[in-house]
């Protein structure tokens, strides 16, 4: 309720916020790694806008190195768990509520793992994949990425159970200096490299999920931004796109966005107090 917000919340902007989803019920919400922290995973950038370390592996990197793909696949191993038994929090919860009541066209994440579809929401578009399954990128084979666990936990004793920071998207902070007797997983069918189900950086989106989610953006009337801080392009182009069709755009983040010169309202608070403010207040609207 109003009266009980966070004093993280200021009530001006929330009420603003209010009158944005009010005059622009069908919302194209685009998502970031902001909204998953509250779940324990956590995000790649500062209030910044900057890496809070290093950069992750490139596609090149890892299709071209051995040794890059040993030290992506011991940091997964060690840091998978953290995704595997992250739960959807407050924020995700309320974009649930929000999208049943009818205030939401479509819901674009640059997140990779499945907590707005585990949170309730049905009309959701992965822009990068999900780090939920893993393929063969020479005969196409799915896989599990739970079921690989037991596998690099299986060939990798010596490495399991390390103890290591937890980073994004299932990622670790380790310092083994050796890594060259980890053994990575390769295709049960034919022995070929195995790649998450995600967008690396230097990869490409898929052009069947930007089509669908320009498809989306042209439904819709207004821009969401919710914990993203948008400096990659691949989720900014949406708000590019939104500005040059004329659809405000409007952002809860924490810090700086790329699109801030574009937005028509930004709340700087929480996601998930911010949120269930909202859709309590949406309810209460509709009666």
């Amino acid at each position: 309720m109003t009266d009980l917000l966070s004093p993280a919340i200021d009530p001006t902007a929330l009420a603003a916020l209010h009158v944005f989803v009010h005059r622009h019920p069908r919302l194209f919400v685009l998502t970031g790694a902001g909204i998953s922290t509250d779940s324990g995973i956590p995000g790649y950038r500062d209030e910044n806008g900057e890496w809070k370390r290093s950069p992750p592996i490139t596609l090149q990197a890892f299709v071209g190195s051995h040794e890059a793909r040993q030290r992506y696949w011991a940091r997964s191993m060690v840091g998978w768990p953290v995704v595997a038994h992250a739960q959807p929090n407050e924020a995700h919860r309320a974009l649930a509520r929000i999208e049943a009541a009818q205030h939401v066209a479509a819901l674009v994440t640059q997140n990779v793992d499945g907590l707005h579809q585990r949170a309730g929401s049905a009309n959701v578009i992965e822009l990068h994949g999900s780090i939920g399954g893993v393929t063969c990128m020479a005969c196409g084979t799915a896989y599990s990425r739970a079921s690989l666990q037991q596998t690099l936990e299986r060939d990798n004793p010596a490495f399991a159970g390390a103890n290591a920071e937890p980073a994004a998207d299932g990622d670790a902070h380790i310092e083994w200096a050796d890594l060259a007797a980890f053994r990575v997983p390769v295709c049960e069918v034919c022995g070929g490299m195995l790649k998450p189900a995600v967008v690396f950086f230097g990869e490409n989106v898929p052009r069947t999920r930007v089509e669908a989610a320009s498809a989306a953006l042209d439904a819709a009337g207004a821009v969401l931004v919710v914990g993203s801080s948008l400096m990659v392009y691949s989720g900014f182009r949406f708000c590019v796109w939104a500005e040059r069709a004329g659809k405000p755009i409007a952002a809860i983040n924490l810090g700086k966005t790329r699109a801030d010169p574009m937005l028509a309202l930004k709340v700087e608070a929480p996601c998930g107090e911010t949120l269930a403010a909202l859709a309590e207040q949406l309810a209460a609207a509709a009666g």
